[in-house]
């Protein structure tokens, strides 16, 4: 008898944001954001500058808080100068096993670009990275959230 397996699709479930402390560095700022589920997320996060500029964002670095995905969780950091959001990182992703390493590696560079480009949350996902997508998005609100305080 011969007998494959394989993982079967399941129902889909939404990434949840949560506060991460240790993703803090210095000030403390707490906030409240709206991920695209609709749920609510606390984030803490730290501005190395306080200079604020005409788009509202704080010139610093702000870490969003980590989203819990199905596969693990997904932690964006974004760095602003000049109003505007110069680099994005993420600083903490599914990467447990091949599959999960393979579809990051693609993924994770798409959508760092993606928030270069837009200079918003409202990027496109990628297409078979969507629970790492959404985890991203979510991240990346926080993160904004704490930079336009």
């Amino acid at each position: 008898m011969l007998v494959f397996s394989y993982r079967t699709s399941l129902d889909a479930v939404p990434p949840v944001a949560v506060t991460d402390p240790a993703a803090s560095t210095g000030s403390t700022s707490s906030g409240s954001a709206s991920t695209t589920d609709g749920e609510s997320s606390s984030s803490s996060g730290s501005s190395a500058s306080t200079t604020t500029t005409a788009s509202g964002m704080t010139d610093g670095t702000y870490t969003g808080g980590a989203a819990n995905t199905r596969y693990g969780p997904v932690q964006v950091q974004i760095t602003v100068s000049g109003g505007v959001i110069a680099d994005a990182q993420v600083v903490e992703y599914p990467q447990s096993n091949s599959r999960d390493q393979q579809i990051n590696q693609r993924a994770i560079p798409v959508l760092v670009s993606e928030t270069t480009q837009m200079q918003s949350s409202q990027i496109h996902m990628v297409s078979g990275a969507t629970y790492t997508s959404r985890g991203y998005i979510a991240s990346l609100q926080s993160a904004i959230d704490q930079a336009n305080a």
